[in-house]
């Protein structure tokens, strides 16, 4: 193992990296950004956040030992930045906050649902396409 890691810092020789197998290349250095758009709720906040809010709030159930949660979350930070007047965009830890997560039957996530006027109006199940979240909130602005 000590040989690979000389061979990926060391510095680059007269040969191309195509040359090398796919394992033995140094990965890109690459910087992340970061931005959490969506905002957060809980048990005691739900109330005045979503079901009193003036526009459409999408929320998404999810919880950090969920690998598809994972993956949707940037999704939903995305949707909060590109319809920030128009739809209000939360997330809600099932683990943290059971009480909502049972009161409107949350079996799977992640689970978004889609709120307007205090009423639930959507439910997506699932990780799915950011094409799909958006077709199903645009319903409802």
């Amino acid at each position: 193992m000590a040989l690979l890691a000389r061979r990926v810092t060391a510095a680059p020789s007269a040969r191309s990296n195509t040359t090398r197998p796919a394992f033995a290349r140094a990965a890109p250095r690459r910087s992340v950004v970061v931005r959490a758009e969506a905002g957060s709720v809980n048990d005691d906040t739900f109330k005045s956040v979503v079901l009193e809010s003036s526009i459409p709030v999408l929320v998404d159930f999810w919880a950090p030992w969920c690998g598809p949660c994972r993956i949707i979350a940037p999704i939903v930070d995305e949707i909060a930045g590109e319809f920030k007047d128009k739809v209000k965009c939360v997330k809600i830890n099932t683990d943290e906050s059971p009480n909502v997560a049972s009161e409107y039957g949350i079996r799977s996530i992640p689970t978004i649902m889609v709120f307007k006027n205090g009423k639930k109006c959507d439910t997506i199940i699932g990780a799915v396409p950011k094409s799909t979240i958006i077709q199903t909130v645009e319903k409802y602005m």
